[in-house]
């Protein structure tokens, strides 16, 4: 007989995003950092942006409340608080030498998903 260790582990869903981007930089002591900014669809229509620092390092990488900076209804209003948010994320990691380009956030991509969770088009 052997010893093991089970361990409970909540799986990651991602089932709800539909856009996803990951701006690679340097934290304040200077140590690599990993920002994570997605767009998701939550129950009742609601769009949502979400940004994480460093996900991996979490016990979870469920996204917390406080990962959510934005919510609302519209999706160009959507797509401007997420941009907004890579924007600044981007200049940043410029700023400490980054040369690594991110594509912004485009209504398109965002269409064919939304269209899949509505009507299941693969």
């Amino acid at each position: 007989m052997s010893d093991c260790i089970v361990v409970s582990v909540k799986a990651l869903t991602k089932a709800g995003r539909f856009a996803e981007r990951t701006v690679s930089g340097l934290d304040d002591a200077g140590r690599a950092e990993r920002i994570v900014i997605w767009i998701e669809r939550k129950p009742g229509a609601l769009w949502a942006v979400g940004r994480m620092v460093d996900p991996q390092h979490r016990a979870s990488e469920e996204p917390r409340a406080d990962d959510f900076v934005w919510e609302g209804y519209e999706l160009s209003d959507c797509l401007e608080a997420a941009n907004g948010v890579l924007e600044d994320d981007v200049v940043v990691s410029e700023d400490d030498g980054s040369s690594a380009k991110v594509a912004p956030f485009t209504r398109d991509e965002l269409l064919g998903p939304l269209e899949r969770f509505f009507f299941g088009r693969r």
